[in-house]
């Protein structure tokens, strides 16, 4: 570690998986950070679930990989189980999760950091945003010191003003066993922001030797995986299984009879959880039609003696998680290592930061991850590497990075937080994207590669790596364009009628697998392919046409967006524009026309008013 005299270019509070991003992003940029956490040990801990990836996550991981990214690669290095999701539905909705060794993710995020150029990292307390001439210049730790630059971005996770619950017990914290961060929130109240409060939680963790995993369903992890970083050659550790199982009316019984017991029904929590990911105690609530959960019993690593039980999240007194546990088929026997708990917190209405996820209100300050009120370790990485990115472009002068919601699952989410706010915690779908067709996990690397270059956020290795893979998709649509099969060359699974076929043609039918069109394709070239990038040949082949229109949509989105809205347009004698909008115009102050037209409220004839005005 450098001396505390040293005055860095960017400072990050927060070692978490926004934190890290960030410092690593503002360094691969150019300029030097400082990553400011509570504990070194902990950096890039998964705190909650052993997995990257999923439903619209794995989309984002792809993306932060296209951007020079850690996650991607530290979940390809650490995983022990790869699978597809979605795989009866269409490309739009497929995606990648990995189940990770929670100790080696951790160990290979520590590591990387700590040995990365440009990145120093101090362990220590935020408790205070140094402001300056109306800019924010630094941060001032619990003990007293300070650390200055040019610009701080926060990403303190669940830690501000950190609540556990245990049932009726209430415990100061962040996670289990790390203490709870005071005074940045007050710091932030102070600077004129508004800071409200969020709940999420945690499922009880279970010895696995204390489990008849014969009971469960068993899920094997894929032979052939896809990987979520287009850097990894490998995935080196050995795959081993998840498995499955349900609750029952019984557990469900032992819930009901205890809800006056939970804090989230008491009153005793404040905030509001992620509807996407409830507790078992509101699932009980809410679907009471249902007799039973799914329950995904995850290994926390190959040497683990831990499991994570996925759908059982609880903040229910230790003795009802025993006595519902045990109510789950293979669970008879179970021995809860680490009970389950709630955390609420305080974040920051995203609608305080711009596009770039600097705070409108004070420069030089940017925000990322659950501060902003998202949840999920994907969704933390990719607006902290957008956050670190935007940070050092901030303090070198340089345009800023604002992806395209057209464009990138990272815009999507941007535009959703900054122009509509939050009520809950924000998780990414693939449902919130228009375009989800075009923003694909095979495509990401193409839709991200002119930020990163523009940016400097990848090397050149790097960009020569992603241009290769894209050449050798172009090529495979080439083969299949151009490959003329004959009648005589049919299969059983590709017949080819009397006139033949092209390749491309023969894709498109739905019996059509891979094997069969590597088999029909004389030029071998095909055969050369990866499993991720054979993917995105089918893909690009069979949806051609609708990935077309999608397109024209998407351009027509992309112009509203670069339609400036002048920042001191005054609302308020507008003709055309209801109170409401004129109201909400006003507070929001959308930078174009298209954040406008995605205001809540907003109708045809009050955007044609407001582009009446701009013209």
């Amino acid at each position: 570690m450098k001396g505390m005299d040293d005055v860095f270019d960017v400072v990050v509070a927060g070692g978490g998986h926004a934190g890290v991003e960030a410092a690593l992003a503002a360094a691969r940029v150019g300029v030097r950070a400082c990553l400011v956490s509570q504990q070194v040990e902990a950096l890039g801990r998964l705190s909650c679930n052993p997995s990257i990836g999923g439903i619209g996550k794995s989309h984002l991981v792809r993306e932060i990989d296209a951007l020079g990214g850690l996650m991607g690669i530290a979940a390809d290095a650490t995983a022990i189980q790869y699978r597809t999701l979605n795989t009866q539905k269409g490309p739009a909705v497929q995606a990648t999760r990995v189940q990770c060794d929670r100790r080696l993710y951790n160990s290979f995020v520590r590591d990387f950091v700590l040995s990365s150029p440009g990145v120093t990292v101090v362990q220590g307390d935020a408790v205070d945003v140094i402001v300056r001439e109306g800019a924010a210049v630094g941060l001032r730790l619990s003990d007293g010191r300070e650390i200055h630059g040019s610009a701080v971005v926060l990403s303190c996770g669940t830690f501000l003003d950190g609540l556990l619950h245990f049932g009726q017990e209430k415990v100061a914290g962040g996670r289990v066993g790390e203490a709870a961060s005071y005074g940045l929130s007050d710091s932030l109240r102070g600077l004129g922001l508004s800071v409200g409060r969020l709940k999420t939680g945690t499922p009880p963790r279970l010895l696995r030797d204390s489990l008849d995993f014969s009971k469960m369903e068993v899920q094997e992890s894929e032979d052939s995986a896809i990987f979520l970083s287009a850097r990894t050659v490998e995935s080196p550790l050995p795959k081993i299984p998840c498995h499955i199982t349900w609750t029952t009316s019984a557990a469900h019984d032992a819930i009901r009879g205890n809800l006056h017991r939970a804090p989230l029904f008491s009153g005793q929590i404040r905030g509001r959880g992620p509807r996407y990911c409830p507790s078992i105690e509101d699932k009980i609530v809410r679907f009471a039609h249902h007799d039973r959960h799914q329950v995904f019993v995850e290994p926390e690593g190959l040497d683990s003696p831990e499991v994570y039980p996925a759908g059982l999240a609880t903040s229910l007194p230790l003795d009802v998680q025993k006595e519902f546990v045990r109510r789950i088929p293979g669970f008879e026997n179970a021995v809860i290592s680490q009970s389950g708990y709630a955390v609420e917190y305080d974040f920051v209405d995203p609608r305080e930061c711009r596009a770039t996820l600097q705070v409108r209100s004070v420069p030089g300050l940017f925000l990322a991850g659950q501060v902003l009120g998202t949840t999920g370790y994907e969704e933390a990485g990719a607006l902290g590497l957008l956050a670190g990115a935007n940070a050092a472009l901030y303090v070198r002068g340089l345009e800023p990075m604002v992806p395209s919601r057209a464009r990138a699952y990272l815009g999507v989410m941007v535009d959703d937080l900054t122009t509509r706010g939050v009520t809950e915690p924000y998780r990414m779908f693939t449902s919130r994207a228009e375009f989800r067709l075009s923003l694909r996990e095979d495509n990401a690397a193409e839709r991200m590669l002119g930020d990163a270059e523009r940016t400097g956020l990848v090397d050149t290795a790097h960009v020569e790596c992603l241009k290769r893979r894209a050449a050798r998709i172009c090529d495979g649509i080439a083969v299949m364009d151009s490959t003329r099969v004959k009648p005589g060359q049919a299969t059983e699974d590709v017949p080819v009628s009397s006139d033949g076929a092209v390749l491309a043609q023969l894709a498109r039918r739905p019996n059509a697998s891979w094997d069969s069109l590597v088999a029909l394709d004389p030029t071998g070239r095909l055969a050369g392919l990866s499993p991720d990038e054979a993917r995105a040949v089918l893909i690009r082949v069979r949806y051609e046409g609708y990935i077309a229109r999608e397109q024209v949509e998407a351009e027509r989105m992309e112009r509203h967006d670069s339609m400036r809205i002048p920042p001191d347009i005054e609302y308020g004698s507008m003709p055309g524009l209801s109170i409401e909008l004129r109201g909400r115009l006003s507070r929001e102050r959308p930078a174009t026309i298209g954040a406008a037209n995605r205001l809540e409220g907003m109708t045809p004839a009050a955007l044609a008013a407001i582009l009446v005005r701009i013209r």
